[in-house]
């Protein structure tokens, strides 16, 4: 590799941050525009239903966003400009790109756990009734099976239905149309996306890795060749023909970077190599933020040693369940463990905690509070309580904030 650029780590940082939207903070109000945009700076925005803060997507955009109406995300998929489907996990996808994904559609059984062909063999009938009545009454929730053909209540009633709907989601034969409640709501693929043909629209699979790791190569903007391949959870992907090829084009650009070394930057960040890049955004992400997804890039990157817990046993947390990344001006300094107390309208901050190297000045101090709580005013909190904090905050912060 010949490069011609040498870059610190920070400025590899300040990099990866202005390709997801995070080097500096809105600039204005949000539109609904910017959401759009938004989502398609990062390719995939990752759901996720846990809510003891705002759920995850609507948490990723506002920490790019600032404060915007989340009923704007049902818009944009209710409109068709997002589908969803398989991407890193289940992810909103703008609808331009379904076409990258309509293979694993095509092959579902190479999903894994995402789709049980035993389980379609076998319920073949009760699927083919499914669809027949999607196709006649309209589209459905896995809720309104809770009584079908059974009596009882409970999820013993309506498992088979919902087993049934994954599947056919998984296959592409049903797509979700909206959420309510943020619970997916299925149609069929032909009302969905009543003009896709897939013997007009459709590519190849290999064709449609290779754009997927373009996508990949311009959201993450610079990265090492080994962290490519998850932004869409590729297997065997050809990463090293891929680089060679988009090299040849002028679509990567090699550097060399303080610590990490070989790197690649993505050409539509080279201008962004002229003049010192400032980072001035603080922001909490989400555990599913694309820039701590990749916990092996998170560490490299960032020296942030980050595991999502919301999946381990209590006992065996480290941190807590939902613990939010402190992002301050290029940098993640610390994390905290919160809720939303939503009757109370307060945020509880239970427990906050500093990386090692994180100095606490006075412009810390003041920035981090400021982000705390436009996220808890963007929740509706009146107020945000502080359990624990390093003793180095306490100096600066009282334990309970009221807020404007």
């Amino acid at each position: 590799m010949n490069s011609l650029h040498s870059l610190s780590l920070q400025q590899a940082r300040h990099l990866h941050l202005a390709a997801q939207g995070l080097l500096r903070a809105p600039a204005k109000r949000a539109v609904y525009q910017d959401l759009i945009s938004s989502i398609s700076r990062m390719s995939l925005l990752q759901i996720d239903t846990i809510h003891v803060v705002a759920r995850s997507p609507y948490l990723v955009l506002f920490s790019r966003l600032g404060n915007y109406p989340q009923a704007w995300l049902e818009q944009a998929l209710a409109q068709g400009e997002l589908f969803e489907y398989w991407a890193h996990e289940a992810c909103f996808i703008p609808r331009a790109d379904y076409r990258l994904l309509r293979h694993r559609m095509l092959s579902p059984e190479r999903l894994g756990w995402k789709y049980n062909a035993q389980w379609v063999a076998d319920h073949q009938q009760a699927i083919a009734e499914l669809l027949q009545q999607i196709r006649e009454k309209g589209p459905v929730r896995a809720a309104d099976f809770t009584h079908a053909d059974n009596p009882k209540s409970g999820w013993w009633a309506w498992k088979p239905h919902k087993r049934h709907l994954e599947n056919l989601f998984s296959a592409g034969e049903l797509m979700v149309t909206e959420r309510r409640n943020f619970q997916r709501v299925y149609d069929l693929r032909s009302r969905v996306m009543p003009d896709w043909q897939d013997e007009v629209h459709g590519i190849s699979e290999a064709e449609a890795i290779r754009q997927m790791l373009m996508n990949s190569a311009r959201s993450l903007g610079i990265f090492r060749a080994a962290w490519l391949p998850d932004y869409y959870r590729l297997k065997r992907a050809p990463v090293n023909d891929f680089i060679a090829d988009a090299q040849a084009a002028g679509d990567l650009v090699a550097v060399d970077t303080e610590e990490l070394g070989e790197m690649w930057l993505h050409r539509d960040y080279l201008p962004l190599l002229e003049t010192p890049l400032q980072a001035t955004h603080s922001a909490l992400l989400s555990p599913f933020d694309p820039v701590v997804w990749d916990r092996k890039r998170a560490l490299e990157l960032f020296n942030f040693d980050y595991r999502i817990e919301c999946y381990t046993p209590e006992e065996k947390r480290k941190f807590g369940y939902f613990v939010l990344p402190i992002l301050h001006r290029g940098q993640i300094k610390g994390r905290l463990d919160a809720r939303m107390l939503r009757q109370a309208k307060q945020l509880e901050i239970k427990k906050l905690w500093l990386e090692e190297q994180t100095r606490v000045t006075a412009r810390f101090v003041v920035d981090v509070r400021r982000a705390i709580e436009r996220f808890a005013a963007w929740q509706g909190a009146e107020s945000v309580a502080i359990l624990q904090a390093p003793d180095a905050l306490k100096d600066h912060w009282p334990a309970l904030w009221t807020l404007d």
